[in-house]
């Protein structure tokens, strides 16, 4: 027999060498999967902020616009509707055609009309007159977003080392566009009609302004079905109802539902709240329940893992005392239990604020030009939004797309970030 140590024979020595070994090999691939993890991240933050960062500024033109009364108003009559419906493109035609002294050529009339954004000029004009009619008649200076193409190009977005047929924007126009930049006519600043304005049809004039309204109506529906009903649900089932099959039926159930892909709950709305109690379509009204169906899993699940970690002598306590069950649970263990709650959630809304299936199904898709005021007028949503622009050809869609997407992780990351310091600040240590 040998008399030395079992843990320094051969075979030991060799045991323990292969469990360092897959003991090493582990951590390397631990660290392998969070490096790649971190560089995919890096890779698709660095994709979506180069695309979109430059969508927060826009390019504009200063140009001088004669209101001449014989076209917007030739009965001197100032009348606001023939005011409105007066024809502005014509004024803003000229006012390009005259600044570049284009003559009767018609090739470069389209280039330099081309410059600057129809829809955004007239409409500035058309509101200052209808605001102050007495302004038919002069000339007033009109500072208005540039085309979308020419946009792209002052970006750097658009290339132009290829023939001139090719390209989005000729070489007239970019010898106008470095005069004019030169000259200080156009600008660059910061795009607050990203913000402050609904879709468009006309890249250089959307905004995600209705979209986050509409979010915002949703979520509002959402928390407010899917909250008390969740906690609700979750305080009967841990505190009230009896153990038995059906209870045990009614959890399976739920946990189910926590898992259930989120487009089915938007087969339900389209089938229940549209189609069988017709419900208004691409309504933040109906977008929440639909949500709210999706949320109110997540948040009972949530609910009732906070009242379990609730230790017991505080509730034991409360009855010690003279309290009732009901006075134990709602005075003593729910508050306890709260920063739980609202972590969980706030992270099921938060996950609910990021859905787009659900809301494709429901109509959420429409085109709408106008802010939402209530929760039953048409709207859109900011994943809709991001999913709208990302079907667009145009190049300048792809970088509203990339800034709308950012947009909605900001919000996401505020979202996950007070619910982390919510739990910081109220969670305690028992």
């Amino acid at each position: 027999m040998s008399s030395g140590s079992p843990h320094t024979t051969a075979r030991a020595v060799a045991m323990l060498k292969k469990r360092r070994m897959a003991n090493s090999v582990f951590h390397a691939l631990g660290v392998a999967a969070i490096a790649f993890a971190i560089a995919a991240l890096v890779w698709l933050m660095s994709s979506i902020v180069g695309t979109g960062f430059s969508a927060f500024t826009q390019n504009v033109i200063t140009f001088e616009a004669v209101l001449d009364e014989s076209e917007l108003d030739p009965t001197g009559a100032r009348d606001p509707d023939a005011l409105r419906l007066a024809n502005y493109r014509a004024v803003v035609q000229q006012a390009m055609y005259d600044r570049f002294d284009v003559g009767d050529d018609r090739q470069r009339r389209q280039e330099a009309f081309g410059l600057v954004s129809t829809s955004g000029a007239t409409d500035i004009i058309r509101q200052q007159v209808f605001t102050d009619p007495s302004l038919v008649g002069t000339t007033m200076t009109v500072t208005a977003p540039v085309s979308d193409d020419l946009d792209q190009y002052l970006k750097g977005n658009l290339t132009t080392d290829i023939d001139e047929s090719l390209r989005r924007v000729s070489d007239n126009q970019i010898a106008w566009a470095q005069e004019l930049k030169a000259s200080g006519e156009i600008k660059s600043q910061f795009n607050w009609t990203l913000f402050t304005a609904p879709d468009s049809r006309d890249p250089e004039l959307a905004g995600v302004a209705g979209a986050i309204v509409g979010s915002l109506l949703t979520m509002l529906v959402t928390f407010v079905l899917a909250f008390p009903l969740g906690v609700g649900a979750a305080v009967y089932l841990e505190e009230y109802a009896p153990k038995n099959r059906m209870t045990d039926f009614v959890e399976i159930n739920i946990n189910n539902l926590a898992a259930v892909p989120s487009i089915v709950f938007g087969l339900l709305g389209l089938a229940v709240f549209l189609n069988f109690f017709g419900m208004p379509r691409s309504a933040p009204l109906v977008g929440g329940i639909v949500l709210a169906f999706m949320t109110f899993p997540t948040i009972m699940i949530a609910t009732r893992a906070a009242l379990k970690a609730v230790p017991s002598g505080i509730y034991d306590g409360a009855l010690s005392l003279g309290a009732s069950h009901t006075q134990a649970v709602f005075h003593h263990k729910l508050p306890n239990a709260a920063p739980g709650i609202l972590t969980g959630s706030i992270i099921g809304m938060a996950r609910a604020l990021g859905e787009t299936a659900p809301l494709l199904m429901i109509g959420m898709v429409a085109f709408v030009t106008e802010i939402p005021s209530s929760i039953t007028e048409p709207a859109s949503a900011l994943p809709v939004q991001i999913f709208l622009w990302s079907d667009s050809a145009e190049v300048a869609w792809e970088e509203r797309t990339s800034a709308a997407i950012l947009i909605l992780l900001a919000f996401m990351i505020v979202i996950n970030g007070a619910a982390i310091w919510l739990r910081s600040k109220l969670e305690k240590r028992w």
